[in-house]
């Protein structure tokens, strides 16, 4: 094509020349129609690939983001809950009457922490599990097997794959 032609826009219809005459391009085979065709396709098909890479992406930083906030929430309401365990474990050693009202509020704070996917972890009686609990006493029991949880001191929160805090745990010792 010469420098002073006009490009119909098309592809396909007739060329305009600065001199006014018209010229005609002549069509792709129908073989280079057919490759461009699946070149088109194949970029099409990598697009939406990509976009729905991206879409999947996204979802799964999304359920991340929203699992660490959570989990922030919840580990600064940790405190509170064990603020009301002291309140009312006083409560008890001075009598007062007032440790059952303390002790409904802990109840319902740490249903608060289960709904936000959090369970107590205070369970007596099971083996030792490390991504559960921790030691923070040993015991010697000869009536239980070794590395069995004897007491909990302190309430933990989670499960093995999303742990907020691991239980403290009075366990029987070993035996050698």
């Amino acid at each position: 094509m010469e420098s002073g032609d006009a490009r119909d826009p098309g592809g396909d219809g007739p060329l305009a020349s600065v001199d006014g005459a018209e010229t005609t391009e002549q069509p792709p085979p129908e073989d280079e129609r057919g490759v461009r065709l699946a070149e088109l396709e194949d970029r099409w098909r990598r697009a939406a690939a990509d976009l729905d890479n991206v879409r999947k992406r996204a979802a799964r930083e999304l359920a991340l983001a929203r699992d660490a906030e959570r989990a922030r929430a919840a580990s600064v309401f940790l405190p509170v809950v064990d603020g009301l365990a002291d309140a009312v474990a006083y409560a008890k050693r001075v009598n007062d009457p007032i440790g059952e009202g303390i002790e409904s509020i802990r109840e319902q704070a740490v249903a608060a922490l289960e709904r936000l996917g959090y369970p107590r972890i205070d369970e007596v009686g099971v083996p030792f599990d490390p991504r559960l609990h921790e030691v923070v006493s040993v015991i010697d029991r000869d009536d239980l097997e070794p590395r069995t949880v004897v007491a909990v001191t302190r309430l933990g929160f989670g499960t093995p794959d999303r742990l907020l805090r691991p239980a403290g745990v009075v366990v029987s010792a070993t035996r050698e």
